[in-house]
């Protein structure tokens, strides 16, 4: 061979190792993104039983159904069973896997009261424990290009005879070859030949895995060489152990619908209902089983072909002496639990998505596809059920009673949030009608004008006590026609009654919805006010610092409106609303907690005196229909309307929960219902499910406020001669002029005083007629039945 032939023979080898070099760095650096590439999961708030709760036993119980667990009757329950009893539970908690963390099954035992309060937790040894946390629903998921759904474990963190098992049947020799088994080549081989067809393969666990990974199971040469090549980059880069433990979190095991499960530890949780860290050694060996034709040998499907194969795999096991006959037998008479399909019961879509926007906004991660996060959420799955089931009860009875609604190509459309004001945290979101239709969130992304919903934020700015004149919830404002004249023209503010009842307080101005006494009280304090007032609670979207202002005339969201509500809920603090509690990466770790804004827009005996007027808008007002559809608890609420009956809302709080609710066409045509007549009965709905027809907590009667007993028509303090009701006043702002002094006047649109005359002939006045309040029931609706406010 000449010396120049001898160059072009080392170029070529030297090229080829060089390209098969590179080839084997690309396959390398692949082989580590898919590791890497694992579905995210979003999950719900998780239920935490803890000290002094007092659990409903029905919700517990279907919460505990939903995720999964079953009921027995007698006996100690095993992992995945309950017994809830009358003053005790025992609860057989399933292992908790929350990216990294880990926390180990076990049966803990609750104690209760007579009363139905948990006074005691304990785990399986007797050792007292705070709190009891239960599986969190999976609500959605983020798969990825290649639809694999699965949940990587660790090598070290499965049974031994989960390995023990695998390599018995698919590779007795893994630890001893390396890419290829010559033996098991030459005995596949034969018996082919023997039998005259391809009836037996001789692929190791790393073959199968470069398959798996990277390959289609097309049976061609090229791809039996490609394969070959993968094979000998995988064992010449990676340990033994990391490549069997890629291998069990990426084989093929079956489908749940349209995706396709990969890895033990997915399968193990899809068919047995429990962490594969706690596989028994039969569940192991049907796993095994079932991974040489997983449609074949499936256990939902053909549950006596998996038993067979779970057979087959023990005995080959005993076989080679991994497990003795004794254990055999045992294992051959344990029948393996099938778990029943688990379907996702909980329509959160309109959530998701605004979660998604968020982790977009706050953290970047505009892409959560395979990505292997764990996002824990804000979402409660009951209160999610609730808010859709009362949104589409709501619909139905609406239209059921104005058949025109129906008609056209357009459909009439609600929204529902709910906020736990304390922590900013949403529970539930639903953002129309139906998601397949239009996946427009009309909860977090419409912006429709409020009507009288935003009243409240005109009389919290009146109401703050370093206003330069504040007001209280007695300060008198005239009922009567009013003209201004601004740059777009007269301005003349009606009440929906069309009439006037001449001076109100503002307690009774905001319990039955007068436009014209809120007009007035806008007009006083100033649109720019109202404007800064509604930004600190939260309102972010642009408001128009015009006198019509104080009616509702700018658009809000539903969203920024209901916690606006939850402010005040809240005693007045104010923490931003939120998806996302925390996100965790593939090992654990916290990439991101909820860091919401935090402020005080108002204290706790300002934010009280609202709680107390919008109670009375429940009590005595336009929102009394919510104690007439059965809702019984402490609540507070404000309905609205805008011109036309083009949108109805109705917002309102409880100690526990913010919750609003809109109905309307998208377009803007009329409904011909008024925010009481068709958001309200949605509200109510919802919180008889959520909270239950009683309630739950009553709001806090905090310091800094009195009761004083006024005078009704003037709103003065009380005396001799003078009929007094209480009213709350921020300590020290309770009128000091009395009735009977001849020291009032007309100010600001507040009537201070008035003659000694008149106060003799309005007392001769009320000493023949029944008590005001009557007023606000009769004269306080409108002609149709309907809420008077705008």
């Amino acid at each position: 061979m000449t010396r120049g032939r001898l160059g072009l023979l080392a170029l070529a080898v030297v090229s080829s190792g060089l390209a098969y070099l590179a080839f084997e760095a690309r396959i390398a650096a692949a082989f580590v993104a898919v590791e890497g590439n694992a579905p995210t999961r979003i999950v719900a708030r998780p239920l935490i039983l803890r000290l002094d709760d007092r659990p409903s036993p029905t919700r517990v119980g279907d919460y505990l159904d939903r995720v999964g667990y079953h009921r027995v009757r007698n006996g100690t329950p095993d992992v995945g069973e309950y017994r809830l009893g009358e003053r005790e539970w025992r609860i057989g908690r399933r292992p908790l896997r929350v990216g990294s963390f880990f926390q180990p099954s076990g049966l803990a035992r609750l104690r209760l009261d007579r009363s139905g309060r948990i006074r005691t937790i304990e785990d399986e040894g007797g050792r007292d424990i705070p709190g009891l946390i239960l599986d969190p629903e999976v609500i959605g998921s983020a798969i990825g290009t290649r639809g694999r759904d699965r949940i990587d474990i660790e090598l070290d963190q499965l049974p031994e005879h989960v390995v023990q098992a695998l390599l018995t049947v698919e590779d007795r020799k893994f630890y001893e070859h390396g890419p290829f088994d010559p033996r098991r080549i030459g005995g596949a081989m034969l018996a082919n030949l023997r039998r005259g067809r391809m009836s037996e393969g001789a692929s190791t666990l790393t073959q199968q895995l470069a398959r798996t990974l990277f390959l289609t199971n097309e049976r061609t040469v090229f791809r039996k060489i490609r394969e070959a090549a993968i094979a000998i980059a995988l064992e010449r880069r990676f340990e033994k152990d990391r490549l069997i433990e890629a291998y069990l979190n990426h084989i093929y095991l079956g489908q749940d619908g349209g995706l396709a499960i990969h890895g033990v530890g997915r399968a193990a949780e899809y068919f047995f209902d429990r962490d594969a860290s706690e596989l028994t050694l039969g569940q192991s060996a049907m796993l095994v089983g079932i991974i040489r034709g997983p449609s074949v040998y499936s256990p939902h499907r053909h549950p006596e072909r998996a038993l067979a194969r779970r057979d087959l795999v023990l005995r080959q096991m005993q076989t080679q002496r991994v497990i003795d006959e004794e254990r055999l037998a045992a294992e051959l008479e344990d029948d393996v639990q099938i778990a029943e399909r688990r379907t996702r019961t909980v329509d959160a879509r309109w959530y998701l998505d605004f979660l998604r926007d968020e982790l977009g906004r706050e953290a970047g991660l505009t892409n959560l596809d395979g990505a292997g996060l764990t996002v824990v959420s804000s979402l409660d799955p009951d209160l999610q059920r609730a808010a859709s089931a009362a949104l589409k009860e709501g619909l139905t009875a609406l239209e059921r009673r104005r058949p025109a609604l129906t008609e056209g190509p357009r459909s009439l459309q609600a929204a529902l949030v709910a906020i736990d004001p304390w922590t900013g945290e949403i529970r539930a979101m639903v953002g129309g009608r139906s998601y397949a239709a239009s996946q427009f969130n009309r909860a977090a992304d419409a912006r429709r004008q409020p009507g009288s919903a935003f009243k409240p934020i005109v009389a919290l700015a009146a109401l703050k006590a370093e206003a330069d004149d504040p007001f209280t919830l007695a300060s008198v404002i005239r009922d009567e026609p009013l003209s201004l004249d601004t740059p777009a023209g007269l301005w003349e503010p009606a009440n929906a009654d069309h009439q006037f009842l001449g001076p109100i307080r503002l307690r009774e101005a905001l319990e039955a919805s007068r436009n014209v006494p809120f007009a007035r009280l806008g007009i006083a304090i100033g649109p720019d006010r109202i404007v800064e007032m509604a930004h600190d609670l939260g309102i972010e979207s642009s408001l128009v610092p015009v006198p019509s202002l104080a009616l509702g005339a700018s658009e809000v969201s539903l969203l920024e409106l209901t916690s606006a509500y939850g402010v005040l809920a809240a005693e007045g603090g104010r923490i931003s609303p939120h998806a996302v509690q925390s996100v965790l990466d593939p090992l654990g770790t916290t990439l991101l907690e909820a860091n919401p804004d935090v402020s005080r827009p108002a204290t706790p005996a300002e934010a009280y005196l609202l709680t107390s007027a919008l109670r009375g808008v429940v009590e005595r007002g336009t929102g009394r229909a919510v104690r007439d559809l059965g809702y019984k608890g402490p609540v507070a609420a404000k309905s609205g309307t805008t011109n036309g009956s083009r949108d109805a809302w109705f917002v309102g709080y409880t100690p526990e929960l913010a919750v609003g609710v809109w109905v309307g066409f998208d377009d803007g045509t009329p409904i011909g219902f008024s925010g009481s007549g068709a958001a309200l009965p949605i509200f109510t709905n919802f919180l008889k499910t959520a909270l239950g027809p009683e309630g739950a907590g009553d709001f806090r009667f905090p310091d800094g406020i009195e009761w004083v007993q006024v005078e009704p028509e003037t709103g003065l303090r009380a005396g001799w001669g003078c009929y007094g009701e209480p009213e709350l006043f921020l300590t020290g702002t309770a009128p000091d002029s009395g009735c009977g002094r001849d020291s009032y006047r007309w100010r600001d649109g507040r009537r201070r005083g008035s003659s000694v005359v008149e106060d003799v002939e309005r007392w001769l006045r009320r000493s023949l007629r029944s008590r005001r309040p009557a007023r606000i029931q009769t004269e306080g609706r409108g002609r149709s039945g309907h809420e008077p406010g705008r």
